[in-house]
């Protein structure tokens, strides 16, 4: 740990921003119609209008955590905030849905700098053992912020118009900066050399896999152009990133990312854990919304005000949590969280019927309220208590990458698994294509089709649930976690590696 006497002002300085970023995750899905409409786009043009954000987004991420550790994290997350800020900005003022896209792809490499920094610094500046506090607090915002996402989005649109969701975040992006600026330290750096030929394949590999997944649906898992297929370049992906573990593996030099990171068993299954919570938070929503919106008839700002229960609950219990992390077993609190959130997610799938009174999906969301509140801190600290200080940024890097890869699987599995249970339970032909005409341009449906489409949003919503499930198994696995000696003490080349020796026999 490095010597920091206030930690707390750095931290909710860095919230705001990630809090910020996150939310752009979520915030356009509700928007989409609106986009459409004020661009004159088509439908496969606005879906890239989440998927370009979120392609830059999580390819960099292994890449920005290293140049945290090299250069600063309180560097990065600046230069990554202007640009963020700015592109928000331009985002805003985008005329045509190309220049959408364009901006949108700047915003998440801006987001792809900043994350990483966020958790490092949290990692640096908090010991292990009052890290848990710290980690409710960075969990909570991750949590809240893909919740109130489609809450701000619809009110934001239904009042000001879609321009809106981006203007918003150029004052907010103003204040983080400036918090940002006076409030975190600027921590040492650690010299690195970097790993170019890691940078490339990890680049490349990510890039091919994300890009083969996110798209499969709108290409009907099929031919791209030519000989290129979606498959093709998922199986691609997978033969670069072998190749990239292959070079870690063999590099003589400094890798770009450190495999002696998961011989700490902790650190390997909190991020098999955090893949679960990204597939299943960022998946769950989808047949919600259109359930709410397309058979319920509700607007965007109604719909969305059904997740409030769950906002509110998640910020509330943060801090509770926070201080029982730091006490007991995160296990536990994980596996619970996450057992919670799978029979919240099964509880909403039961009422997902034509005639269900809409205020009862207010109590599976206080209960998604309180399952969130304990997966994000546990699953978090556990994951970065080991790490070295002069490693925080490669396992954030991972970390957020991991979360992100689970995101665009959950997007494009929710997706195909959608699809699928409306060709199963929507009458062949017209009355099956007056769903999909609905789905694309946010209308509703003729009534006659509501039961068999609530089925199939209701049947939809079982995958995240049992991902979810999964993941509390993972947790359980989890090992009781020990006191990491010599934090707080001077972090000299000598005690870096004496941690560094401690991390590589863990597990």
């Amino acid at each position: 740990m490095e010597n920091v006497e206030k930690p707390w002002p750095a931290l909710w300085s860095l919230v705001i921003g990630f809090f910020m970023i996150l939310i752009d995750s979520t915030i356009v899905s509700v928007a989409n119609p609106r986009i459409m409409e004020g661009l004159g786009a088509d439908i496969n043009s606005v879906i890239w209008v989440t998927s370009a954000y979120l392609l830059a987004y999580a390819v960099p991420l292994l890449i920005t955590g290293r140049l945290g550790d090299r250069f600063g994290p309180k560097k990065l997350y600046l230069l990554g905030l202007v640009v963020f800020t700015l592109a928000s900005l331009w985002c805003g003022l985008a005329t045509d849905v190309e220049t959408l896209i364009a901006a949108r792809v700047l915003q998440g490499l801006g987001a792809a700098v900043m994350t990483p920094q966020t958790m490092a610094v949290i990692t640096r500046i908090f010991p292990p053992d009052r890290r848990g506090a710290a980690m409710a607090i960075w969990g909570a915002t991750a949590g809240m912020a893909t919740l109130v996402g489609p809450i701000l989005g619809g009110v934001l649109v239904d009042g000001l118009g879609w321009e809106w969701i981006f203007f918003i975040n150029v004052p907010i992006g103003v204040v983080g900066f400036i918090l940002a600026l006076r409030n975190v330290p600027a921590l040492s750096t650690h010299p690195h050399r970097f790993d170019i030929p890691g940078v490339l394949l990890s680049a490349a590999g990510l890039f091919l896999l994300v890009f083969g997944i996110q798209e499969g649906e709108t290409y009907n898992w099929g031919t791209i152009t030519g000989p290129i297929s979606v498959w093709s370049l998922i199986i691609a992906g997978l033969v670069v990133l072998a190749a990239f573990v292959a070079w870690q593996r063999f590099n003589k030099g400094e890798p770009l990312l450190p495999l002696g990171l998961f011989r700490d068993r902790n650190f390997s299954l909190a991020n098999l854990g955090i893949t679960m919570v990204g597939f299943t938070v960022t998946s769950f929503g989808l047949p919600l919304i259109f359930y709410y919106q397309l058979v319920r008839g509700l607007t965007p700002t109604q719909s969305a005000l059904l997740m409030v229960p769950m906002a509110l609950i998640s910020g509330g219990m943060a801090p509770v949590v926070g201080k029982i992390v730091d006490r007991v077993n995160p296990k536990y609190l994980a596996a619970a969280g996450l057992t919670l959130m799978a029979v919240a997610l099964v509880w909403n799938g039961l009422l997902m019927q034509p005639d269900t009174p809409i205020l009862l999906f207010l109590l599976p969301s206080a209960v998604l309220g309180f399952a969130n509140a304990g997966i994000w801190a546990p699953l978090s600290t556990t994951a970065t208590r080991n790490l070295p200080p002069r490693q925080a940024g490669a396992g954030s890097g991972v970390y957020n990458t991991t979360r992100q890869f689970g995101a665009v699987l959950g997007s494009a599995a929710i997706a195909v698994l959608i699809q699928s249970r409306l060709a199963a339970e929507l009458p062949s032909g017209g009355p099956a294509g007056s769903a999909g005409e609905g789905m694309a341009m946010g209308g509703t449906l003729p009534e006659f089709l509501h039961a068999g489409f609530s089925t199939a949003m209701a049947q939809s919503i079982l995958l995240p649930a049992a991902v979810v499930l999964a993941g509390a198994a993972v947790a359980l696995f989890f090992a009781k976690p020990k006191p990491v000696q010599g934090w707080g003490a001077p972090q000299g080349p000598e005690a870096s590696a004496k941690v560094d020796a401690g991390l590589d026999s863990a597990g």
